[in-house]
């Protein structure tokens, strides 16, 4: 399995809004179409951390972001973030 570890730093004021879109809309969609959701956290620095798997990560990630589901994501939940950072990891 591949992992995305995603941080993200959240614009003032929209935590909230921010928790609660990722919770209804993005977390969910992502199981839907086969991811394993871990998290969310709050880093020691007040990023918002979360990890994503998938057994084939590119392709699955591919389709995530052409499903309609997520084109019906409007406004875009990436409207309350300022800054994102992914990495992938590899389990050994």
């Amino acid at each position: 399995m591949t992992w995305q570890l995603r941080l993200y730093a959240v614009r003032e004021g929209e935590w909230e809004e921010w928790v609660r879109e990722w919770t209804e809309l993005i977390a969910p969609l992502r199981r839907k179409l086969g991811f394993e959701v871990r998290g969310p956290w709050r880093t020691e620095d007040g990023r918002f951390a979360w990890l994503i798997g998938h057994d084939d990560f590119d392709a699955a990630n591919e389709a995530y972001y052409a499903s309609p589901e997520r084109a019906a994501l409007s406004p875009d939940p990436a409207r309350h973030l300022a800054e994102a950072e992914t990495m992938l990891l590899e389990e050994l």
